[in-house]
């Protein structure tokens, strides 16, 4: 549809959320509930993409100051009416206008794709749904043709209306021609007190504009966020449709209702994720990876045939192909790690690029560093790469051996096929294919006792 815009309405402060954050910045699947709205209206490349926002307002302002939109703000909340009259100064004559909620994070492209195609030639559509426990929603009320007459909240409905199970989700596209004239109208006369969006269907059936009605791919894309339960909900429910999809593309997860991707997650052939792992930011895993149990991976691209064990952290890394990686390791942003490396328990790498096949263990910090290939680290070598003040590098040659133990302070070379003995402090250049040891000649004192503690 050719000149369509978006409102989403913000406005509302979530009292029963208990807390001072906005409501429509609590998160689901770690972006804010608005962002989530927000991203799928902008797949349309709205002509105009207005904000109505209130409560915590420049809270919400800067979440999204990387979006190119108009704010209107609603200094009372008055109603869904009253919040798009907020809107009126930014939408154009001619067009359409889709009203979204920037409680309802979940609403699908798909749906909202079937409203704009409904909505052709200046119709009236409605999203509707039919559900089996309508209380608390409006209904729709249609004559005996089946066209839809009115909408009637929940508190103003008779008996005989309450029964209807076709309910109002809340979401609706406007013909921009009749938008004005029509919130001009409204009235709060109602049990509520406010100025009910809905209202405008009485007029568009007054004023012989055409009313279609679409539905939800999914209930649950309708659903909105009034408390921590019900954002608990939507939050199992994103998770659940996310996992869905990964098995759907043949990646092996070891319980689907185990998982959290709180971003992207692109997986090849034969991906296995065992339990309870998290997935943040931009996560690709190659062909053959496997995940163990209890990892958190953010921002990482690992190679295939790499094999990740328990409670290992991978954030801001790039793993090359057959690594081994853990248990409980950390890969920190900035380590680029070639094929066949092997990072063991309790290794912490940060800022480094580590060659093929070379080994870090256990128990070890290698950070602001570059490490050859073939290169075997030692249990518990730390490079001391921070004089307080600046970082500076390490740089281990092809082939090394550093011993357990090893202090190497920055800046410092070992080069090419060098061994360091155990238990050394290297603070200068390592020469080529030679043993360096550097550690205080061990002595032993006679007839020395240790202090005693005094009365």
């Amino acid at each position: 549809m050719n000149n369509l815009s978006c409102v989403i309405l913000a406005a509302g402060k979530g009292k029963r959320m208990y807390s001072d954050l906005p409501k429509v910045l609590h998160p689901i699947a770690g972006r804010p509930m608005l962002r989530h709205v927000v991203d799928t209206a902008c797949s349309f490349s709205p002509s105009q993409l207005v904000i109505v926002y209130g409560h915590g307002g420049e809270l919400v302002r800067q979440s999204l100051s990387d979006v190119a939109c108009e704010w209107a703000l609603q200094e009372q909340q008055l109603g869904t009416g009253h919040a798009v009259q907020m809107a009126l100064p930014f939408l154009p004559d001619n067009g359409a206008t889709l009203v979204l909620y920037g409680d309802v994070p979940l609403i699908g492209l798909d749906t909202l794709q079937a409203m704009v195609e409904a909505g052709q030639g200046g119709k009236l559509v409605l999203l509707t749904d039919i559900i089996d426990d309508a209380a608390g929603y409006g209904r729709i009320v249609r004559d005996g043709e089946g066209r839809v007459i009115r909408i009637v909240e929940e508190k103003d409905a008779t008996e005989a209306e309450r029964h209807i199970r076709e309910i109002n989700t809340g979401i609706m596209l406007l013909p921009n021609q009749h938008v004005r004239q029509w919130l001009g109208s409204l009235s709060n006369q109602n049990a509520q007190g406010e100025y009910y969006l809905t209202d405008v269907v009485g007029m568009a059936v007054t004023d012989g504009v055409e009313i279609a009605t679409a539905n939800p791919r999914q209930s649950w894309e309708t659903f909105g966020v009034n408390s921590r339960v019900q954002q608990a909900e939507l939050e199992r429910i994103y998770q659940l449709e996310q996992a869905r999809k990964l098995l759907e593309q043949g990646v092996t997860l070891l319980d689907p209702a185990r998982l959290d991707v709180r971003g992207s997650l692109s997986c090849g052939r034969d991906v296995v994720i065992d339990i309870s792992c998290v997935v943040e930011g931009r996560v690709v895993l190659g062909d053959g990876v496997k995940i163990g149990p209890n990892c958190v991976l953010r921002d990482a691209e690992i190679a295939a045939g790499t094999e990740i064990a328990a409670f290992s952290h991978i954030d801001g890394a790039i793993v090359g192909v057959g690594g081994k990686i853990g248990p409980y390791a950390r890969l920190r942003p900035g380590a680029e790690l070639a094929g066949e490396v092997h990072i063991g328990n309790f290794v912490e790498i940060k800022k480094t690029r580590i060659g093929q096949g070379s080994k870090v263990n256990h128990l070890s910090y290698v950070g602001d560093a570059s490490i050859g290939a073939g290169v075997n680290v030692g249990a518990g070598t730390i490079t001391c790469n921070y004089d307080g003040v600046n970082k500076h590098l390490t740089v281990v040659e092809d082939g090394a051996f550093i011993g357990s133990g090893t202090m190497l302070v920055a800046p410092v070379t070992v080069a090419r096929g060098a061994t360091v003995g155990a238990g050394s402090t290297i603070t200068r250049h390592v020469p080529e294919a030679q043993l360096t040891v550097a550690r205080a000649r061990q002595t032993t004192i006679p007839a020395w006792k240790r202090p005693e503690k005094k009365d």
